[in-house]
């Protein structure tokens, strides 16, 4: 029989509810390294000769000579929902400080305050960012929250070369104001001194220095008895979670809620390798979702997405999981039984599940789908997808060479960017691995079509908004993916995989007015919306869930990119924020 974890896991799957509506990181920018980064340095000042026993001295670290702007303020408006709301645009940094309360850094912020002329404390206000670990609020802020956003085709699919910047109506300033916070390394935000960068690179460096910065800047703009949210996406996830139960302990900052967008709390459930079968059935539901859309599944469930995967759901949550369980004592029935329904799952061919011995990995999904294409799908949105150079051995990641697009579209000459993208999944909580962009055991040498779709255009979008939109100009060149490896992971990934979903838990529990709005993308490869569905399972007693609502999108990791999408969860979102604050319960 299966384990008593995975008869949890197959209670709540089959419980899921489908619901069809109707993305993150790439490569770093190219051109010069950011400034204010860690760097290693072979330090050779020395007094004298460079002889061996001859003393060492070493020349202190010069602080970044170049110093951020001073704070700039700007008026803006934009149309929302039919309705003209004008707002304040405040961009500038606040001093990052270390786990021993001395600033170190310059955390980098752009703020957003509706002109309602009602009291600050009286509005709701959300902080937003992205994930990486090491990624700039880029994608939240243009993507989705703020009052601009980057053009990109409905389809989610292509977007218009230069980048363009739109007003957009489906920004959340209406109901709550803005701030995106930039953590250190990322966007704007630099250590004081570069060596010092790596205070701040580890969940819990990371989770003291973005919740001082809150706390501070709470207090700074008067906003303490605000109604509070923090927003993150992907790694982002992981921080408001371990957020949730730092503001709690600390005082200065009520959070009346969190929004989590393409979740990752427990990386058990997303790293393939080892012994750990649990991603191979959480991820099989966003396979069956790729196929339908890439038109690969069976005749059978080919026309109907929800009910195509609530018969994933069904096989991950119970046969598929004894067949994981049993490995090698399976009989040879069962393993040809097991091939024939993941293949028509899938649209793999039973050969190849068969050679994968039933455990397909996502990035050999990936490049094995659409292998009669020569085409490859995207990790960050499963429905963008690039023709490949050549056919790979099979098995083996191809190189984009197109545009990336619709199935069966090669797109114009020029490759995609190409290597392990630095994307907001962060890497096995056992150490530094091999990248955040590459999960363990897995070989991304392709790279990812929907990530090179996206990271061009949102850095040229940003580097554009700075000084044009918001009036904010540097010296520095503005990161959207910063390199942060080694990422500490402390005392929440020694021996073990990262799991802050008994902080978000605790804080649940303490507070019986917190709630939480999970967003899961239907074709998200990189966490996918059953493993999200298996750690909320997970999370603690069922009234817990009474709190959280759990939303569904027929698009990928930025879901936001599809504009059905965009609009639902703008919807899904605005009626999260603005619902009555029920009362705790009491005994």
């Amino acid at each position: 029989m299966a384990s008593r974890r995975y008869a949890l896991l197959a209670a709540f799957l089959i419980a899921a509810v489908v619901t069809s509506s109707a993305a993150q990181q790439g490569p770093p920018p190219k051109g010069d390294p950011p400034k204010g980064l860690a760097t290693t340095k072979d330090e050779k000042s020395r007094s004298g000769d460079d002889k061996k026993g001859a003393p060492k001295v070493v020349a202190p670290e010069a602080k970044d000579d170049k110093k951020a702007p001073p704070t700039v303020t700007t008026d803006g408006s934009v149309i929302i929902a039919g309705q003209k709301v004008e707002y304040k645009a405040t961009t500038g940094t606040l001093p990052g400080t270390d786990k021993t309360g001395k600033a170190k850094a310059n955390i980098f912020y752009m703020a957003y305050t509706r002109k309602s002329g009602d009291a600050p404390s009286a509005r709701p206000l959300t902080f937003c960012f992205n994930g990486g670990p090491g990624s700039a609020s880029s994608y939240v802020h243009l993507g989705f929250f703020g009052p601009r956003r980057v053009l990109i085709n409905n389809d989610g699919l292509s977007a218009p070369s230069p980048a363009e910047l739109v007003d957009n109506e489906c920004s959340l300033l209406d109901v709550t104001d803005l701030v995106f916070i930039d953590p250190v390394s990322t966007g704007l935000s630099r250590a004081e001194v570069p060596g010092d960068a790596k205070l701040f690179h580890g969940l819990e460096e990371d989770t003291q220095s973005v919740g001082e910065f809150i706390r501070d800047y709470a207090a700074k703009f008067g906003r303490q008895g605000s109604p509070v949210y923090v927003a993150g996406e992907s790694y982002g996830t992981t921080r408001a979670a371990s957020l949730s139960a730092y503001l709690q302990n600390r005082g200065g900052v009520k959070l009346a809620g969190i929004v989590l967008i393409s979740t990752v709390l427990d990386f058990q459930t997303i790293r393939f390798g080892g012994a750990n079968e649990l991603p191979y059935a959480l991820f099989l539901p966003t396979y069956t979702a790729t196929a339908f859309h890439h038109g690969k599944l069976d005749k059978k469930w080919a026309v109907d997405l929800p009910t195509a995967l609530r018969e994933s759901q069904k096989y991950a949550a119970g046969a598929y999981l004894e067949v994981l369980h049993k490995g090698a004592l399976l009989t040879e029935f069962e393993r040809q039984a097991a091939a024939k329904q993941l293949a028509l799952l899938t649209g793999l061919s039973e050969e190849f599940v068969l050679r994968s011995e039933l455990r397909v990995e996502a990035t050999r999904f990936r490049s094995e789908l659409l292998r009669d294409q020569q085409t490859v799908v995207g990790r960050y949105d499963a429905r963008v997808s690039a023709k490949v150079a050549a056919r790979p051995a099979p098995g083996e990641p191809p190189v984009p060479t197109g545009t990336p697009g619709a199935t069966g579209t090669s797109g114009a000459t020029g490759a995609p960017g190409t290597g392990a993208p630095t994307g907001n999944a962060a890497p096995p909580a056992s150490g530094p691995g091999g990248g955040p962009g590459a999960p363990r055991g897995e070989r991304i040498g392709g790279g990812d079509p929907s990530a090179a779709l996206l990271s061009p255009l949102f850095t040229a979008a940003m580097r554009q908004y700075l000084p044009d939109g918001l009036g904010y100009k540097s010296e520095s060149a503005y990161v959207l993916s910063a390199p942060v490896q080694p990422w500490n992971y402390g005392p929440a990934g020694t021996n073990q995989y990262a799991n802050v979903a008994p902080r978000l838990r605790s804080a649940l529990e303490k507070d019986k007015g917190l709630r939480v709005f999970v967003a899961s993308g239907y074709t998200d490869l990189a966490t996918p919306f059953a493993a999200t569905n298996y750690t909320f399972a997970h999370l603690g007693p069922r009234a817990l869930m009474d709190r959280v609502t759990m939303a569904y999108y027929d698009a990928g990791h930025m879901m936001y990119t599809h504009e059905p999408s965009r609009k639902k969860l703008r919807e899904d979102l605005r009626k999260f924020i603005t619902a009555p604050v029920a009362e705790p319960a009491t005994k």
